[in-house]
């Protein structure tokens, strides 16, 4: 197989704040060893942590020693379905992107294909994408009735205080001391979807490193304001 893709392994449950999507943590934990043939499908907008979750769960399968695949579709879709061949052979597959399969329909063949094996040969199975199955826009209704057999779980946003807590506890793992006044005038001056606040975080790290400066509002304004005159 000439897969090349590998989950991001600083993606894992301990960084990742549940808040209102506790169920669907303790769904994916353990996913890979307790019930294998449950597939797990995750919908929600983007940004609301299902690549996270789904790549969560492929690093915990990993470390008790299953085989894992993580698939991102997006980046797979202008490639020929036949990468999905003799994944039954696996511990564990991770489709993500789910809906980049709506003007596929080959691969929206192989999807079910390959989601028949997996169940058959007592393989795990998740999932991600935007929308419910059948509101997806998928044109293979044997693909959407097999979605629909899974257990779908909706992420929600974060509240505001979560997403708080959320960014310093990635600002701690980067190494960095985020106070929560700083995380708060990101929330109320920049674009409030995590990943976004993420990437936003990340550049701030660089900054403050070149600046040997503290992630205070002050600082953080004068960055922001710097980089809305570019």
């Amino acid at each position: 197989m000439a897969l090349d893709f590998k989950w991001d392994e600083r993606f894992d449950f301990a960084g990742f704040v549940a808040g209102p999507n506790a169920e669907a943590v303790a769904a994916l934990k353990g996913a890979g060893t307790a019930d294998r043939r449950r597939v797990i499908y995750l919908y929600g907008e983007s940004g609301v942590g299902k690549s996270h979750l789904l790549q969560a769960a492929c690093a915990e399968a990993s470390a008790g020693g299953l085989t894992v695949v993580y698939l991102p579709l997006a980046q797979l879709v202008s490639r020929a379905p036949q990468l999905l061949q003799d994944l039954e052979k696996v511990d564990v597959v991770a489709l993500d992107d789910v809906d980049r399969l709506v003007d596929a329909p080959e691969w929206q063949r192989a999807a079910f294909h390959l989601f028949n094996r997996l169940q058959d040969g007592g393989r795990g199975l998740l999932m991600a994408g935007l929308r419910r199955p059948k509101e997806l826009g998928l044109t293979l209704p044997d693909l959407v009735s097999r979605l629909q057999s899974a257990l779908a779980l909706r992420l929600e946003k974060l509240g505001d205080e979560d997403k708080v807590l959320a960014l310093c506890w990635r600002a701690q793992r980067r190494g960095l001391q985020l106070p929560k006044e700083t995380a708060r005038y990101l929330l109320n001056h920049r674009r409030r979807d995590t990943g976004y606040l993420f990437r936003l975080l990340a550049e701030l790290d660089t900054a403050s490193l070149q600046a040997q400066r503290r992630l205070t509002v002050a600082f953080v304004k004068k960055v922001l304001a710097s980089d809305n005159g570019r």
